[in-house]
């Protein structure tokens, strides 16, 4: 490092104030608090527990005291951050910093929790520092005269960067920080990630503007230890869900010899219910243990948090609400309930615990069922390997770009041509051309061409050459529904007396009736009645149901599943040392002996007759979502050679055609039916595109508020928007084809919901591989659990127990 800088007024400050606190810094921080000082934007790249907020936090401060003159009054930092939990931790940690460094800046937090009156006193006067969430950034922008809080403004910071890219959140971040350069153009835009698989485009995303920017990654490496907790013993016949109950009296011991234990679910629903189960299993733990997630009341989150950071509370159970950099020091353990769905999100979760740069992160994996213990082998080989999913930035999403234009036109409005160069600068919309712009203009001047005739869509009008919304309703209904997170219809939970407990989906409470009972916030509820969008309810105890939540199923990525595919190849290698295949052995010398397991270029289909019909298992290995897409394009393929209609199950190993009839299928069409020729157009005549696309369009017309969802006082439910929505796709579909949110709705169905890249990734895989066709007499050790999970949808819990008991032993018996 320079001795110049070395000598700096500024760096010996915090040098001293270091060394009193027995620290030292890290290479990447003071690389960073140099390049900043130099001029550059750019991007910190370091491990979780490694001080990422203090390689620019400090970096504003070093410069600061080396150059007080050039910062005038005001908002200095901005730091945007995806996380409420995440805002107070680092506004907490910045403000004792700035305490003992002997500063008088203050710092503010501003999201959906910030009480209006201390909104109202940072508009007066904004603070040093202020943290946002990308929502409430918009807000800012949505008020008049907002050039004001930026114009003295040094840096923006965007923490947790990884989490945001690949999301329309990062698209709002993104045409947010073009409209802060464009009023302060001097501003620096520093990201903060952890690792991912495209650092380079990730900073190209943020910072795709000619300005000096620079990559700062770190050297130094955090110990992961990934400990697998093993059943007593292995099940020949796995099934998702179960196997987690059964180990939770080895979870227990766990929590206790720890400090602090955070427990992470992949949903709300199992979150509950090993909350539940952690009770049942050791009583002694009420009091000491906590559930959060983001259906669970502000207060009550808060308080976990804190009791998080203090280390009253033994374990905390969450879903990814505190998956992100938040510092709990006290957490020496986490404990990952069955897959995590990818490497990246693992490795986020592993680093929540040995917080501090030298402790090795400890993380068990408990498994939900046995074949999962071979996603701990892939995910250790991943790890091993370096190899980190990217985040695939998201472009040309014309429904956020319509919201921010309502933002500016409610704000100060905005000059046509300057507003379209600046937008031209963003990645998301580098490809915009001239056309689209005049379209997305027409469109909210006028409704576009086939809502022209509709007033309500007569929104912005434009004076002496600047677009602006005069009408105060608009202004107000677009303020109340600013943001692209489109959540299902949530119903407030309230206690006949008055208590607020938390928030519940739509789409789960109506299928109650009054005095059912179900969990939430560790509860067990009664329903007493309810009350437009309010459940009312009294304390019960007994059995009761679990809520499910529709945003519960992650994707399983494909980095994952590429080594889930390599893991399996070489599991019958017995002499293997890695403790999950040894343990796994009996299991895979089943499925290999009753049908088989495929190699590196293999790729297995397995046709099972039972009482219930005709089975055909295929195991592509990527995961849920592309599954429920291949099951239907090859129930249409099999179709064409004979009429026959499929009841379809998947997991993210495989998936299952049944059919009462026999399946025409044999080693000659086979090849045939998985081929990737034609692939798109079978795809499209196989999955209804144009329902697809209706669904997805509910969403972008809310976002770029062709649909209005929050009224004061009201919120539309799902049934309504879906209607509303609808009916708008139909006359676009009908009267304006080429309007750019329907075609919008289309692309997203592909390039999300079809996932078109990776499918025909999967199809050309499967035409280099080997395909082997096994015709086996009984359920497989790889077939069974997505038999299971069929099954699921039909039966009560009794019900699905006895069924499952009868099949294992009819299957064991066939085998003999």
């Amino acid at each position: 490092m320079p001795e110049n800088f070395q000598n700096t007024e500024g760096f010996k400050i915090i040098q001293n104030w270091l060394d009193e606190k027995g620290f030292a810094p890290f290479g990447f921080q003071q690389e960073t608090w140099e390049k900043f000082g130099k001029n550059y934007s750019g991007m910190v790249i370091a491990p979780t527990g490694f001080g990422k907020t203090f390689s620019v936090f400090l970096a504003v401060i070093i410069d600061f005291l080396n150059h007080p003159e050039n910062y005038k009054d005001g908002l200095k930092l901005l730091w945007i951050t995806p996380l409420r939990a995440l805002a107070k931790d680092i506004a907490k940690a910045m403000t004792e910093a700035i305490d003992e460094i002997g500063l008088d800046w203050k710092v503010a937090v501003r999201n959906g929790d910030t009480p209006q009156s201390e909104r109202v006193s940072q508009t007066k006067k904004m603070p040093e520092i202020l943290i946002i969430t990308p929502e409430s950034l918009q807000l800012l922008l949505a008020q008049k005269n907002n050039q004001r809080f930026f114009k003295n403004l040094k840096c923006v910071a965007v923490d947790e960067w990884h989490e945001l890219l690949g999301s329309k959140r990062g698209v709002l971040v993104e045409l947010a920080l073009s409209q802060i350069l464009a009023y302060q153009k001097n501003v620096k835009i520093w990201g903060i990630t952890a690792t991912i698989g495209n650092l380079d485009e990730a900073m190209e995303v943020l910072i795709p503007y000619k300005i000096r920017k620079t990559k700062v990654v770190a050297k130094e490496k955090k110990k992961i230890d990934i400990l697998p907790v093993f059943p007593d013993e292995v099940e020949i016949l796995p099934w998702a869900g179960h196997l987690g109950a059964k180990l939770v009296d080895k979870v227990v011991p766990i929590i206790l010899e720890s400090k602090t234990t955070l427990v992470f679910t992949n949903t709300r629903s199992q979150a509950e219910m090993w909350y539940q189960m952690l009770l049942k299993e050791h009583p002694d733990f009420a009091g000491q243990i906590a559930i959060h997630h983001s259906s669970i009341d502000r207060e009550l989150r808060i308080w976990i948090e804190e009791n998080l950071s203090s280390g009253y509370l033994k374990a905390a159970i969450s879903t990814s609400s505190l998956d992100l950099g938040v510092d709990f020091k006290p957490v020496d353990t986490v404990i990952q309930i069955g897959s995590s769905k990818g490497v990246a999100r693992f490795l986020q979760r592993a680093g929540r615990s040995g917080h501090s740069p030298f402790e090795t992160s400890k993380i068990y994996f408990v498994p939900t069922h046995s074949l999962e213990l071979i996603e701990v082998s892939a995910l250790k080989e991943a790890i091993k390997q370096k190899v980190i999913e990217p985040r695939i930035p998201q472009v040309m999403t014309f429904d956020v770009l319509v919201q921010f234009l309502m933002t500016l036109a409610v704000g100060d409005g905005f000059e046509e041509k300057k507003l379209f160069n600046q937008i031209k600068n963003t990645f998301a919309f580098r490809e915009i051309s001239e056309e689209e712009w005049a379209s997305l203009l027409q469109f909210i001047t006028v409704g576009g061409g086939a809502l022209k005739n509709y007033q309500e869509y007569h929104k912005v009008v434009i004076e002496d050459g600047i677009y602006k919304v005069i009408n105060r309703r608009i202004a107000m209904l677009h303020r109340m529904n600013i943001g692209v997170i489109v959540s299902d219809s949530m119903l407030k939970v309230k206690f006949v007396g008055g208590g607020y407990i938390g928030m519940i989906e739509e789409y789960f409470i109506s299928r109650l009736k009054p005095d059912d009972r179900f969990i939430l916030a560790g509860r067990v509820l009664e329903i007493s009645h309810i009350k437009e969008m309010t459940v009312y309810v009294r304390n019960s105890k007994g059995k009761a149901q679990i809520p499910s939540y529709l945003g519960g199923r992650l994707p399983l990525t494909s980095y994952l599943s590429q080594f889930l595919r390599m893991k399996l190849s070489d599991s019958l290698q017995a002499k293997s040392s890695e403790k999950e295949l040894k343990f796994l052995h009996p299991l895979l010398a089943d499925q290999e002996e009753n049908s088989h397991i495929p190699k590196d270029d293999e790729f297995l289909v397995e046709m099972i007759e039972t009482r219930d019909g005709h089975h055909l298992f295929i195991y592509p290995f990527e995961g849920r979502l592309i599954h429920e897409v291949m099951s239907a394009l090859i129930a249409f393929r099999i179709s064409k050679i004979t009429p026959i209609s499929f009841s379809m199950a998947m997991n993210d190993y495989g998936f299952e055609l049944l059919s009462s009839q026999e399946i025409p299928i044999n080693e000659e069409n086979l090849k045939k039916i998985l081929s990737k020729e034609n692939l798109i157009q079978d795809v499209l005549s196989s999955v209804n595109a144009t329902e697809m696309a209706r669904r997805k369009f509910r969403d972008i017309a809310v976002i770029s508020g062709m649909v209005v969802q929050n009224y004061p006082g009201i919120q539309k439910n799902n049934k309504s928007l879906q209607a509303s929505s609808g009916l708008i796709f139909n006359v676009l579909e009908d009267y304006n084809p080429e309007n750019l949110l329907l075609k919008q709705a289309y692309t997203e169905v592909f390039n999300q919901q079809i996932d078109e890249h990776r499918l025909m990734e999967a199809f050309k895989r499967i035409e280099n591989s080997k395909i082997i066709l096994k015709f086996a007499n009984a359920f497989t050790p790889l077939s069974f659990p997505i038999k299971v999970d069929s099954l699921r949808q039909s039966l009560s819990s009794e019900d699905l127990d006895a069924k499952i008991l009868r099949m294992q032993k009819e299957s064991m018996k066939r085998r003999s």
